[in-house]
């Protein structure tokens, strides 16, 4: 069943073209990313396509009675909202009847009588009606793995990264059939993210978004759009199928263009020679020929990221910390933390938010001072500092403009020397966009120019917090090239699991209170290691708890337990519901690792889940088992 068309679809700011005859469809249950270089109109068309802006021309057309979720890239929330009732204000029967329900149990605690009581039940059986138990217990998972907890707080007190979070729960939650968003994994960390990757994955909602995250994209879609030069190509299959595709598709391309180039010398020799008999064959020669010079002058040749700018040499002494302190107030961000760094050191930095990477980053820079210990940086080391917040940039300049107070002429490692302009056209700045105003660009384009600001400057220690929020694909691509080829130290803070494994030697993992463990390997080693030691640990949490259980008393002895709190009513009410639909994905892994199908990959995925889902099964039991006892 088709769910989306869009149809010559067109779109302009001003006199530039952002896409235009714009054509394709989504098919129920398909995963899309939509794949294009910034700047081109990605954010444009999936708000277009949510109703959010109206297009110049062309159509939209979505299955009837089916229901859109979108989730902006930068979300606009009422400030006048509690995140509760941001949550709860969904147009789905679950979550108006969810809201009925909420307002009939205050009604019930502020007054106690026969009519509130009587609207409780209704609401009551409503919610089982139509498994409200299970929204209630599907948002508590949600918000928690978001690291949202308090939802009496204001939409007005949270931060950019967390109203992001909000919103994205809010999506999820509303359970729509066709959920459209834009760089969902901007503002979450690690953990979140694997959560998000396996909750799409598995979920069966037909899904269009707009992500630079490679592994995120491989593993959860199916189907890649991409926007090329205004033409869209559909490939039907994950992000590495994509990228065999396009590589064969512009060998084609290349050849193509050598072949009309080849024929285009022969033709402008019969054109010189200036034939006199225009018979319907010459005419038609001619247009042949028009038809060739143009595709002979085509380029498929895109301006790449390959930079290697001058950096001052570095001596004997790097940077070495001592015995540093630091702590904002009970949060412990360093505890006696020494390290020294080597020539050539490339470090990825792993943690949850507000663990401290971040400050980490300001006191090995000097911006902030350590409590106690002692940041020794040697004389020739030169930093340059690309934040997650972006750099400050005047919106009135130009682009060319802001490079130029900088330097106007860059020197290269080799001795020679660019313009301002070279050096913008490397980064992908084309002539027409470089006389463009800074107010102008996309999210993406100033972040790439704020990191060229910091390049400029020729550091030969760099430091890149969040350096791939916003970029395009081709972007990222060109910048770990770049990053490969630089000769000084590099410390990189990213969500982008596969931009750290690329760069990374070994990783700073930040893990709260002043702990920070060195792990030599790639981030999914890591990965594999942390879960191992995560079910070893639970294993031996059981352990000790079934050891503890004190011995079953005489029924003649044993004293009545305590009947049910509302509270705990409701969580007995969802509790049952949540370890059939555990049961259930239990027996689907069963099955799908006994039927042979799997890839080994695959076969290790589906082991850690049902390992899991044992545990989370057992504990759930337990739970269910001690209230059953205690509501009868």
């Amino acid at each position: 069943m088709t769910y989306l068309t869009v149809e010559n679809l067109s779109k302009s700011f001003g006199h530039e073209p952002l896409f235009e005859n714009i054509t394709f469809g989504l098919s129920k249950g398909d995963k899309t990313a939509l794949v294009a270089p910034n700047g081109t109109g990605k954010s444009t068309l999936l708000k277009i396509i949510a109703g959010r802006e109206v297009q110049d021309s062309g159509k939209v057309m979505l299955q009837s009675e089916i229901r859109v979720g979108y989730l902006e890239q930068e979300p606009q929330l009422n400030p006048d909202l509690t995140i509760r009732e941001y949550i709860t204000q969904g147009d789905s029967e679950i979550a108006k009847t969810v809201r009925i329900y909420e307002e009939a149990v205050d009604a019930q605690a502020s007054d106690f009588n026969e009519a509130t009581q009587k609207a409780y039940m209704k609401a009551t059986a409503a919610m089982d009606a139509v498994g409200g138990w299970d929204y209630e217990s599907r948002m508590e998972q949600i918000l928690g793995k978001l690291d949202i907890h308090d939802l009496k707080r204001g939409i007005n007190t949270l931060s950019g990264g967390e109203k992001k979070r909000v919103a994205l729960a809010f999506v999820l939650l509303d359970n729509p059939d066709l959920l459209i968003l834009d760089e969902p994994t901007n503002h979450l960390d690690l953990d979140m993210i694997e959560w998000l990757e396996a909750y799409l994955a598995k979920s069966h909602v037909t899904l269009l978004m707009v992500t630079h995250d490679r592994y995120f994209l491989d593993r959860v879609c199916n189907h890649i759009l991409e926007m090329d030069s205004g033409t869209i190509y559909n490939h039907k299959g994950n992000y590495a199928y994509y990228l065999q595709k396009k590589a064969e598709r512009e060998e084609v391309e290349q050849a193509g263009i050598r072949k009309a180039g080849q024929l285009y010398k022969k033709e402008l020799e019969w054109m010189r020679r200036q034939p006199k008999a225009r018979t319907t064959k010459s005419k038609s020669r001619i247009d042949a020929f028009y038809e060739t010079r143009e595709k002979a002058h085509q380029s498929t040749d895109k301006s790449e990221l390959e930079l290697e700018v001058s950096m001052q040499r570095i001596g004997g002494q790097i940077l070495e910390l001592e015995n540093v302190c630091k702590a904002w107030g009970d949060t412990v961000i360093l505890d006696n933390f020494s390290y020294s760094f080597n020539k050539g050191e490339r470090i990825g930095i792993i943690g949850k938010n507000g663990t401290g990477k971040s400050t980490f980053l300001k006191i090995i820079t000097g911006e902030i001072k350590p409590d106690s210990g002692n940041v020794n940086t040697g004389a020739t080391i030169q930093f340059g500092h690309y934040r997650q917040q972006e750099t400050e940039l005047d919106e009135d300049l130009r682009v060319i403009d802001t490079i130029k107070e900088v330097a106007s002429v860059i020197r290269m490692a080799d001795g020679s020397q660019i313009s301002a302009s070279q050096f913008l056209e490397h980064f992908m700045f084309p002539g027409s966009l470089q006389y463009t105003p800074v107010s102008k660009l996309s999210g993406g384009e100033k972040r790439r120019l704020s990191l060229m600001m910091v390049l400029i400057k020729n550091p030969n220690f760099l430091i890149l917090d969040e350096p791939t929020n916003d970029l395009d694909l081709v972007s990222l691509q060109k910048l770990e090239e770049f990053l490969l080829g630089f000769g000084g130290c590099l410390i990189v803070v990213s969500h982008d699991r596969f931009f750290m494994d690329k760069l990374s030697d070994h990783y700073f993992i930040f893990e709260g209170d002043g702990v920070i463990k060195d792990h030599h390997g790639t981030y999914m080693e890591y990965r594999q290691a942390r879960e191992a030691e995560e079910a070893e640990r639970k294993r031996r949490e059981r352990e000790a708890a079934e050891a503890s259980k004190p011995a079953k008393l005489k029924p003649d002895t044993a004293e009545k337990p305590d009947k049910l709190s509302y509270a705990e009513q409701k969580e007995f009410k969802k509790l049952e519901k949540l370890i059939e639909e555990l049961e259930n994905e239990k027996s689907e892994i069963e099955q799908k690792m006994s039927s042979g199908e799997l890839t080994a990959d695959e076969l290790q995925d589906k082991s850690r889940r049902y390992a899991e889902l044992t545990d989370e099964i057992d504990e759930k039991t337990l739970t269910w088992l001690d209230m059953a006892e205690r509501a009868t």
